[in-house]
């Protein structure tokens, strides 16, 4: 695999610096986006060069948007693209364009990130690696009474997790059978 000459940091802020930092001690030249809104923001003056990405009044949208993010990336000679952590971080899709474009994705494979996005899966594969994990539920619970006879077995409290929520996104602590519905 041949060496990374630019790298890309689909960020923002300590996470871009920091990638910043270290990819300029290895030699790599740096390439950071911002927002409109972020146009002053300390990451975009650390970085060799800076490109504005998305619509003014969109500044969280502007780091999600793949399609603008990979652009640049290929009008600027870019080698690779590292998510940092957030926004994209855990995006298949975000892979799946580096890979359509001929530019190295800092990170897993989509597959792996379509795997451990979803949490039933990736409870899965930390199991069958010898990971230890909490008690819990092997398959999806998809009805109300799966959830109630889960609980009822482990004993309360409980966590009730999305199987593709991310970030915290989609759990709640339920301490009695009555707050479960």
């Amino acid at each position: 695999m041949p060496p990374i000459r630019k790298l890309l940091v689909a960020n923002r802020s300590e996470i871009a610096i920091r990638v910043f930092r270290s990819a300029t001690e290895l030699g790599i030249r740096t390439v950071a986006i911002y927002a409109h809104e972020d146009r002053y923001a300390l990451h975009r003056f650390k970085a060799d060069e800076a490109y504005c990405v998305g619509a003014e009044g969109e500044p969280i949208r502007s780091y999600l948007d793949i399609e603008s993010i990979v652009a640049i990336a290929k009008e600027n000679g870019v080698d690779a693209i590292h998510p940092g952590y957030g926004f994209l971080s855990e995006n298949p899709n975000l892979v799946r364009a580096c890979d359509a474009a001929g530019i190295k994705f800092v990170g897993p494979t989509s597959e792996i990130l379509e795997q451990l996005g979803d949490k039933t899966s990736a409870r899965r594969i930390a199991i069958d690696a010898e990971v230890p994990v909490l008690t819990g539920s092997d398959k999806p619970l998809v009805t109300a009474d799966d959830a109630e006879s889960e609980a009822k077995r482990l004993g309360y409290p409980v966590i009730i997790k999305a199987a593709h929520g991310g970030g915290g996104r989609g759990m709640r602590v339920v301490r009695e059978p009555k707050h479960l519905r």
